[in-house]
């Protein structure tokens, strides 16, 4: 079993395709085929089952899956720990979707300039999806907001996920948005709506937003619905619409302001922002990467 075999299978697991993968891997077709079926007799079991053109991974599949992207982290992590000279290879950071917006371009941009050498590839999700993937070694560092109260030193990353690390990076004011038109809130119990439009469940912020809300009366939170949407973009078109609230950090809806017209905010709380990592992991470009986002 050799790291290119494993890294050609993860390709193919991931695009459910040969031919998508071979792409990917800038490898031709037959190469791909040929390698995987090779790796397949040498462990003795079924990978992938063939539906038409779709490759669906099996459960011994399922299985070597999470090895494999043990095996070629470690091995990517290895290969830059041992180079003394200027970070490069690949970094995969993950983000959340109001933070890739509103606090990373500059940063990146800069990054990118001091460091072209790097590969950075960027994974966008809710903040418990990354730290999964995080300490699952999909991913290898990843920028998500705590859903603790308190100070940012205070906090335990512990609560999100295991073996892992975190640097504090910013700390967000979240507020929730309301139409223009609805009457004035000064507390939970003033929310009229009983729609919530944010992003899928893992998302720190609509547990806060939910948290919120339930203060003054848990049975509260059990009464909204919580429309689910796959970008900031079309929760606003949702808040200015009239048909639903959201929170969002004030730094997004600051970025989007002359866009979205007149609407309510009102501070709910805080939220501190992190870069985690697993424990023990370090390399120059993840070095050089920090340095860039704590510099901002």
């Amino acid at each position: 079993m050799e790291l290119a075999e494993l890294e050609i299978f993860r390709a193919v697991a991931q695009e459910q395709s040969v031919t998508r993968a071979a792409r990917v891997l800038d490898r031709v077709q037959s190469n791909v085929t040929t390698r995987l079926k090779q790796l397949e007799d040498d462990l003795g079991v079924l990978l992938f089952q063939r539906e038409g053109r779709r490759m669906s991974l099996t459960p011994a599949g399922q299985r070597l899956l999470g090895y494999a992207e043990r095996m070629l982290a470690l091995a990517e992590e290895a290969r830059q720990s041992l180079r003394e000279d200027a970070p490069s290879g690949v970094l995969r950071l993950g983000t959340m979707e109001s933070a890739a917006a509103a606090r990373l371009p500059r940063p990146l941009a800069r990054f990118h300039a001091a460091w072209p050498d790097v590969r950075l590839d960027i994974r966008t999700g809710t903040a418990q999806a990354l730290v999964d993937a995080v300490v699952e070694h999909q991913l290898d560092c990843a920028v998500v907001a705590h859903p603790g109260r308190g100070s940012a030193r205070s906090l335990s990353i512990d609560d999100m996920g295991p073996g892992l690390e975190a640097t504090f990076l910013f700390t967000e004011d979240l507020m929730l948005v309301l139409p223009a038109n609805h009457p004035r809130v000064r507390r939970p119990q003033d929310v009229r709506l009983r729609t919530l439009a944010g992003f899928a469940r893992g998302c720190t912020y609509r547990q806060c937003a939910l948290e919120w809300l339930a203060q003054a009366d848990e049975s509260l939170r059990d009464s909204f619905t919580v429309r689910e949407m796959p970008s900031y973009h079309a929760i606003l078109a949702c808040v200015t619409a009239g048909s639903a609230a959201a929170i969002l950090p004030r730094s997004l809806l600051d970025l989007h302001r002359d866009a979205i017209g007149d609407v309510q905010t009102v501070p709910v709380r805080q939220a501190h922002t992190f870069l985690v990592r697993r424990a023990g992991f370090t390399t120059s470009a993840y070095q050089a990467l920090l340095h860039a986002l704590r510099h901002e």
